[in-house]
């Protein structure tokens, strides 16, 4: 299949291109872009005046619900979620049923995904065996199997002998380990920021040091190990801090936050609103801000949706006993363009977080339009405006804070090796 995008305003954060030029697509790669190939002749035109031509978002962290919680999503399900919010490359996390820490599960998630062929799957395996925190898992064998890196998901690990262990190992063949850092026993029973409004409800809270303690434990560890860390969905103001110093100190350490948390605080909880129970909790406004200043100076290098299909039982019960988590797939690029608009940013800025910048983080080709790479694309109107309903959201999970709110930036085709996998009611 030869497709030409013609009068679309390209926008390439890797290749640093930001003009308005045609793509040229045959056998799955991209071709050209700006000079149309030698003998060119497309079997389909995509008119993309007006309309942004990006590469396919890459997204950090998604829970895709299988194996095991099928119940709340399913693979099919949530890859259509992918392909309507433009993101063609996604780091699943290994908290399945059973865990991500057998090569056979890994290589049996990698083959569904194939066979759905709407997104390429990622799997990040789990560090520990059943994520316990005890036992390593077979590294080797599970980056052979397909997983870019390693995680506990929201597990931590409190044995630090147990951490150092398992960083010499992934230092010792280049591996990442991607951790959410909060100390256990600080964050015990709690499901709200412990400030205010936790005070106010009655919830019981988190500290924003269980986040800063187990941030300072790993860098720590990180840097006598000298293990490349990934921090996922950082939450507070000290947490930025100490990333933000650990990068001067030359730690091998990125970052990601959470779309959600670049616009919401804990008083988004309201009363009781289970749509904004997250992992992290939403933080104080001191907190918000942080984040949204450290990824505009690059302390924070990508965005990521977290996202996590809930089924609605799920979010009917009582806050503190409500499941966690909020579908983001869909939102990832609206939230990133509002953010970048809210700072002064530029669109490439934006796109930067959620393409070339994160597609580093995982070491995989994706987050780019080079010539010749994987004809991976999103083609969206930035200034179209829609508002979040069940009814627009293609993912199984309807669950988000940003219910009613309206959005700004759409997309309108998504293309995955060249082949248009979303296209919407134009």
């Amino acid at each position: 299949m030869k497709i030409h995008i013609k009068n679309g305003h390209v926008i390439d954060p890797k290749n640093n291109i930001n003009t308005k030029q045609d793509i040229y697509i045959a056998a799955g790669k991209i071709l050209g872009v700006g000079n149309k190939p030698a003998n060119f002749a497309p079997n389909q035109t995509i008119d993309a005046e007006g309309l942004i031509i990006s590469p396919g978002f890459v997204d950090l962290s998604a829970r895709l619900r299988e194996p095991g919680s099928e119940y709340s999503a399913t693979l099919v399900s949530e890859l259509h979620a992918a392909a309507a919010g433009g993101v063609t490359s996604i780091a699943c996390t290994p908290d399945t049923q059973p865990v991500l820490d057998e090569p056979g599960l890994v290589e049996m998630l990698k083959y569904r995904a194939r066979q759905i062929n709407l997104a390429n799957v990622y799997p990040l395996g789990a560090l520990t065996r059943q994520l316990n925190g005890k036992l390593l898992t077979e590294m080797c064998k599970l980056t052979e199997a397909g997983c870019v890196g390693f995680s506990q998901a929201d597990s931590s690990i409190t044995d630090t002998q147990v951490l150092w262990r398992a960083c010499e190992y992934a230092a010792t063949f280049g591996y990442t380990l991607f951790l959410r850092a909060q100390d256990e026993y600080l964050a015990k029973n709690g499901v709200a920021h412990d400030g205010e409004m936790a005070s106010r409800l009655g919830l019981k809270g988190i500290p924003a040091a269980a986040e800063g303690l187990a941030i300072a434990s790993i860098l720590r560890i990180a840097q006598e190990t000298n293990t490349k860390i990934h921090l996922c969905r950082l939450s507070t103001a000290e947490g930025v801090a100490l990333v933000r110093d650990a990068k001067k100190q030359g730690i091998q350490v990125t970052a990601d936050v959470s779309a959600q948390h670049l616009h919401l605080t804990d008083f988004d909880i309201g009363y009781f609103n289970t749509h904004a129970n997250l992992k992290p909790p939403l933080r104080s406004q001191r907190d918000k801000d942080a984040l949204c200043a450290g990824l505009k100076d690059g302390t924070i290098d990508a965005v990521c949706s977290d996202h996590t299909p809930v089924n609605d039982d799920a979010k009917l019960l009582p806050f503190a006993e409500a499941e966690a988590g909020a579908t983001g797939l869909e939102l990832l690029l609206p939230l990133a363009l509002k953010w970048a608009s809210q700072h002064k940013l530029s669109v490439l800025d934006a796109i930067s977080k959620i393409t070339s910048q994160s597609a580093a983080i995982l070491g995989i080709t994706g987050g780019n339009l080079s010539i010749g790479s994987d004809a991976d694309i999103a083609i969206f109107d930035p200034e179209q405006v829609w508002t979040v309903t069940p009814n627009q959201l293609v993912s199984q999970g309807k669950n988000t804070p940003f219910l009613g709110i309206e959005m700004m930036g759409k997309v309108q085709y998504t293309l995955l090796h060249g082949q248009i996998t979303y296209q919407a009611n134009l």
